[in-house]
């Protein structure tokens, strides 16, 4: 589960996941209900009321041309401590329930803590111009409630860096300059780790976008995310667990390929042995039958079994679709 779940409470979106998924889920995020569903759009929305920013370019946000970016107001400072972005009161208000109802349905995966890229908050919130000075009060917000999470749980949740920024980056360089495109964005990807605290665990989530269920970025091929995984892998600080790399297969509302050759490329990944790799791409516009044809394809490229999962969260989905997604893994998992 790659973040969102349909429900209209924490519970709800928790036990729908551990009702169908159950054993076979290796992590649980809270199901980001609520103003979180359209995942940093409810945060950026609720800066019109920063007392340090104001708006430059006005949006509603429903899609990737109506952005909502916010400047520095004259005279003052945007800092870190002055910026609340919600994580450690979610987790706060989640774990207990987290920790019922695994202990009700019998099983234990891991609580995962989603966590935007701090790039991604700074030029979603304050556009592509502005985003470099104004990410360090990002990054500093971010680490501060992800040490403090870390604290709390003793070490008990993975971190999810969600990093479309970094993704659409790579898939948009052209192919010669690709690898190179890979080592920057990898390097922005890895900063958060590189401060968090020792052993604090991580996944990383690669995302092609999906606001309004529309990816920003296409694919034609495996290539890209396969070079930005390698470099983030070969970047990756010691002493932070990878638990997971996740590429995005699937593009919003773009089932994933039939084509073999799409798949091709994920033969050069280049993982830790300890990192599992999780292929993204259940989704509601494919049968149970294509799937696992899918799923055939990308274990004979990458070449052992892989874990599954949708692209994105499945929020942003008629309840309908997530639920026969969900319906769709468990299967997969059964059977295979």
């Amino acid at each position: 589960m790659i973040g969102t779940l349909p429900g209209d409470s924490t519970e709800e979106a928790m036990r729908a996941a551990l009702d169908r998924l159950g054993p076979h889920l290796r992590r649980l995020p809270d199901g980001e209900t609520g103003s979180r569903r359209v995942w940093i759009v409810g945060l950026i929305r609720g800066f019109r009321d920063h007392p340090d920013l104001e708006v430059a370019k006005d949006g509603d946000m429903h899609d990737y041309k109506s952005q909502l970016h916010f400047r520095v107001r004259k005279g003052h400072q945007l800092t870190g401590d002055k910026l609340d972005l919600g994580y450690l009161a979610a987790y706060r208000d989640s774990r207990p329930v987290f920790d019922r109802l695994t202990e009700e349905a019998g099983v234990r995966p891991t609580y995962q803590v989603g966590i935007p890229g701090d790039l991604n908050l700074a030029m979603f919130a304050t556009g592509p111009t502005r985003m470099l000075r104004t990410r360090p009060a990002f990054t500093d917000a971010t680490l501060r409630d992800l040490r403090q999470i870390h604290a709390e749980s003793h070490g008990e949740v993975v971190f999810q860096l969600e990093v479309p920024a970094e993704t659409v980056s790579v898939t948009m360089a052209p192919a010669p300059l690709r690898g190179l495109a890979a080592g920057w964005m990898a390097a922005s990807v890895v900063k958060l780790a590189k401060a968090a605290p020792a052993g604090a665990r991580f996944g990383v989530h690669l995302c092609l976008g999906d606001l309004g269920h529309q990816a920003l970025g296409k694919l034609r091929t495996a290539a890209p995310l396969v070079k930005l995984a390698n470099a983030v892998a070969a970047r990756w600080p010691a002493g932070r667990p990878l638990d997971y790399v996740h590429a995005p297969l699937a593009q919003g509302d773009q089932p994933p390929s039939l084509d073999p050759e799409f798949y091709r490329p994920l033969a050069g990944l280049r993982l830790p042995p300890s990192t599992p790799f999780v292929a993204g791409f259940l989704h509601e516009g494919r049968s149970l039958d294509e799937q696992r044809r899918i799923l055939a394809m990308i274990e004979d490229a990458v070449g052992h079994p892989v874990d599954v999962a949708a692209a994105c969260g499945l929020g942003r989905r008629s309840p309908e679709a997530a639920y026969t997604t969900m319906d769709q893994a468990r299967e997969l998992c059964e059977n295979n």
